[in-house]
């Protein structure tokens, strides 16, 4: 990763490590346990420790003590193409407006996302995630919430829908040890999609702040007030029918 704001004596194991980063030495770890030099035990137990590592220098101990695939010397590779990862708030709010994460961003462990009447979209293709399972809470009123990833992500949801939906990718084929994205939440007459895309995959007209995305929130919008106007209706019923039984009485 190239820190531009940074001086150049800076100590690069400081630097925050890339999933990149870390998928890189659990394949090491991978081949170091096919031939032999590590237990299956001595496998999950540095495993653990990989994706649990957020910069390069908890990175190289792990496989100091093993040859590299390859034959190069076993550390971190220091990307110069990459910008360094952009930390920001985990909460993202929409009331009656929109808000988006994209780029070079840093996943925190819990990501808290509120959209009510309003849009929210997020991109992890090029993001950074602080650890192997991040969570991602939706609570989402009459809005819509977008989430692309990238391949090789897998995706788990819980989220809890009323009279809306969270529709997630096929699962691609991705190990046991995969980054996982766990989205938690509500969407109450909303939409929660999301699709996986490669990094330099356009997302299409359908996302969140096109026109697609408008048209479905005016459907919700007209759907909800329908549901509401309805329930008014019942109350006023049941209101007067106890009235006509407080007369006869």
């Amino acid at each position: 990763m190239d820190l531009p704001d940074k001086p150049v004596e800076a100590d690069p194991g400081r630097m925050r490590a890339s999933d990149a980063d870390r998928d890189r030495i659990a394949d090491q770890l991978r081949e170091a346990l096919a031939e032999g030099r590590l237990t299956p035990d001595e496998h999950s137990e540095r495993l653990d420790a990989v994706y649990q590592a957020k910069t390069y220098a908890e990175l190289a101990p792990i496989v100091a003590d093993l040859p590299a695939t390859g034959g190069s010397r076993p550390a971190p590779v220091v990307r110069d193409d990459l910008p360094a990862p952009q930390a920001g708030s985990p909460n993202l709010v929409a009331i009656f407006s929109g808000a988006e994460r994209k780029g070079r961003w840093l996943v925190e462990p819990q990501t808290n996302v509120v959209s009510v009447l309003g849009g929210v979209e997020l991109d992890l293709r090029q993001a950074v995630l602080a650890q192997r399972e991040v969570n991602i809470n939706v609570v989402a009123i009459l809005g819509g919430v977008s989430i692309t990833v990238p391949p090789g992500v897998r995706v788990v949801s819980s989220v809890a829908s009323i009279l809306g939906g969270c529709s997630l990718p096929p699962d691609d084929a991705v190990g046991a040890d995969a980054p996982v994205i766990r989205l938690t939440g509500m969407a109450l007459l909303s939409g929660i999609d999301v699709k996986r895309l490669a990094a330099d995959a356009s997302a299409g007209s359908g996302e969140i702040g096109g026109r697609d995305f408008h048209t479905r929130q005016r459907h919700l919008h007209r759907e909800f007030r329908e549901k509401q106007r309805a329930v008014h209706r019942e109350f006023r019923e049941q209101q007067r029918q106890l009235r006509r039984q407080q007369r006869d009485r």
